[in-house]
């Protein structure tokens, strides 16, 4: 689910990249009085700013949420591996006191015998 989530995200980011450079800013109305009129655009002379700008936002609420459940899946995965880790290290504690109580105790005369 977290794969698909990566990929889902990844395409709401191209599409918003690719909206929001197409859109024209607030200076391009002065193209229009150099010959650049409103017969270029595809959506008609007004449509264009409003179609884009909905889906714009539309991208924006979308990548969001995407951002929202991603991170809440991290949460849960995080929290899930802590736990796990956490028995883990119990676990590991627990069998090394065992061994050192089942070792042989040394008589602690270590040094070589003296001739």
């Amino acid at each position: 689910m977290y794969e698909v989530a990566i990929v889902i995200f990844l395409l709401i980011c191209v599409a918003m990249i690719a909206l929001i450079l197409v859109q024209q800013g607030k200076g391009a109305g002065m193209g229009a009085s150099f010959g650049q009129g409103a017969s270029q655009t595809v959506f008609g002379s007004a449509g264009s700013g409003n179609f884009l700008t909905r889906s714009t936002w539309f991208l924006i609420l979308a990548f969001f949420a995407i951002c929202l459940f991603i991170g809440w899946m991290q949460k849960n995965a995080h929290s899930e591996n802590t736990s796990d880790f956490s028995n883990l290290e119990t676990t590991q504690s627990e069998s090394v006191s065992n061994a050192s109580t089942d070792a042989p105790a040394s008589e602690g005369n270590d040094a070589p015998p003296a001739d």
